[in-house]
């Protein structure tokens, strides 16, 4: 092994996240943090440097506190789907109002927003719910677009349906992207 090759692995031991093993060889070597991603990058395919994920796989990530965020979108449309079909007493049918807005307004822009950016530093706050409801408000329309041209038509049933198959999907997807950027993320150290 070389000179430079040692000194990278020295300094990626002390590091908790591929971020910090990466600025901490860039500061230290002068080069850019590309450069450096890019030298660790080859340490890794190399075999001697190991990225450990939080995680073991996929599955093990929905079980645990990652998915979290995953359950609730699926209670929530759950929730939804039960309303929509089942309400037809007063009480309910105002509840189905305000959660079917919420279902159709906001949930899946907001799906769709986690799965395009993953990181939560990404974005702030106001501007994921900004870019929540307006893709909604782009998306759902396309949903009934596709539906006039099939033999299910443009119903209560046919969209409800189809806007959460959508929601879920989008966030099965947006919980897959979460679980690989922690993955990348997560402790690194030599073999």
């Amino acid at each position: 092994m070389s000179c430079a090759v040692v000194d990278v692995l020295q300094l990626v031991k002390q590091c908790s996240t591929v971020e910090e093993a990466v600025e901490e060889v860039a500061k230290r070597t002068g080069k850019s943090k590309y450069e450096a991603a890019y030298e660790l990058m080859l340490q890794v395919k190399a075999g001697r440097l190991a990225v450990e994920s939080g995680a073991d796989n996929f599955l093990a990530y929905i079980l645990g506190p990652g998915g979290a965020w995953l359950w609730l979108i699926t209670a929530i449309t759950a929730a939804v789907v039960a309303l929509v079909f089942l309400a037809q007493s007063p009480p309910l049918v105002y509840l189905r109002y305000v959660l079917g807005a919420f279902f159709v307004l906001f949930l899946p822009g907001y799906v769709l927003v986690e799965a395009l950016y993953p990181r939560g530093d990404e974005l702030s706050p106001l501007e994921r719910l900004a870019l929540s409801i307006g893709l909604s408000l782009a998306v759902v329309p396309l949903v009934g677009l596709l539906l006039n041209y099939t033999p299910f038509g443009i119903r209560l049933a046919p969209v409800t349906a189809s806007l959460a198959v959508l929601t879920l999907a989008l966030a099965i997807y947006a919980t897959y992207r979460r679980y690989r950027f922690e993955a990348l993320g997560a402790v690194c150290g030599t073999r």
